[in-house]
């Protein structure tokens, strides 16, 4: 497998042309190109590698891989236009799938594979992207100052028996905003206002870092809960290093919304490029990541959710425990995106 890293795409210009491209990745033309995909992905993800590696055994086919940030590589892909040699995008988060396809990147794919072993609800409606592993964004707890008994809902977050306790990221951050988005879709534009001033009354301290930090707040005390994706707690469950083991033991995790229409549902996923070189390459690569193999990198290696039913979990994420997932399509939160930053604004979420 050939790979940019992050540092050589990020000093490369976003205009970078094909004859450059090549350069740098050892991509071919002709019938070259017939034995090798070109990878553009956001997933910063170490266990990916595995991925890609077992995709080369298995096919014979090269991954040339090109990493950096899902709106840099997505302006890269619409600078190169018709001479992008990316085959596919890979990214984290419906929402940055859904900015993808309406930058007009993609171009749809039919596949009985893909259609029969992802649901409905994790995959564009006209199959332009597909969702390949499942994040649940949850609320995390302080063992020692919370009693799960006390939790119910997203909702319920914004209730005043929370004000100063609630560590959450910026409004800025992508899984934010799509939650927010999510909220829109099933609750309406003003109870979605609404639960935002409450959750920004209930902050135990300003929005910084990233899930981790939220999740270190919590275990020190600084906050009773927090909202974060549970691959991230995961991690910390998985780790050999005490400092960790402890702040793990120290948190619980809570899916809200059981009783209701169950916890808050995202994606990590991809599609095949319009322009992609090797098309036929590109369907195959999206079919493997459905495989049994595949979804059980995404589920040992990253702690993610399979979206394939059947596949056997972490034992880290498995102890968290069984629990009901949204079924709303996550092709609904692209289009609330917008307002829903505008309602995080309004809110005073920083």
């Amino acid at each position: 497998m050939s790979k940019i890293t992050r540092r050589v795409f990020l000093g490369t210009s976003a205009a970078i042309g094909a004859v450059a491209l090549g350069e740098l990745t050892g991509i071919k033309s002709s019938s070259a190109q017939a034995k090798q995909i070109n990878l553009y992905s956001s997933r910063h993800y170490n266990t990916d590698q595995r991925l890609y590696t077992d995709f080369e055994k298995q096919t014979g086919i090269k991954v040339n891989l090109v990493e950096g940030k899902a709106e840099q590589l997505l302006e890269r892909i619409r600078s190169e236009g018709r001479n992008s040699k990316a085959d596919v995008f890979l990214t984290a988060d419906a929402g940055n799938l859904w900015q993808a396809q309406q930058a007009g990147i993609f171009s749809p794919v039919s596949s009985s594979v893909l259609t029969q072993k992802i649901p409905s609800y994790f995959r564009d409606p006209n199959n332009n992207w597909f969702g390949f592993s499942k994040r649940i964004r949850v609320i995390m707890y302080n063992k020692s100052k919370v009693n799960p008994s006390q939790l119910s809902t997203y909702e319920d977050l914004a209730n005043s028996k929370w004000r100063k306790k609630i560590a959450i990221r910026s409004s800025s951050n992508i899984y934010n905003q799509s939650l927010v988005a999510w909220l829109i879709a099933i609750n309406g534009q003003q109870k979605t206002e609404e639960w935002c001033r409450g959750i920004v009354a209930n902050m135990a301290r300003p929005p910084q870092g990233g899930d981790r930090d939220q999740i270190e707040a919590v275990a020190a005390g600084i906050a009773d809960l927090a909202v974060a994706n549970t691959y991230y707690l995961a991690g910390y469950g998985a780790s050999n290093d005490p400092q960790k083991k402890a702040i793990f033991n120290k948190v619980g995790v809570f899916f809200p919304n059981q009783k209701g229409r169950g916890a808050h549902a995202n994606i990590s996923g991809g599609g095949v490029l319009k322009n992609a070189p090797n098309r036929a390459g590109a369907v195959k690569f999206l079919e493997y990541l459905v495989s049994p193999s595949a979804q059980r990198f995404f589920a040992q290696g990253n702690n993610e959710y399979p979206v394939v039913e059947g596949i056997a979990l972490d034992p880290v994420l498995a102890s968290f425990g069984s629990f009901k997932s949204d079924v709303t399509s996550v092709a609904k939160y692209g289009p609330n995106l917008a307002n829903a930053v505008k309602i995080m604004d309004r809110a005073g979420w920083k």
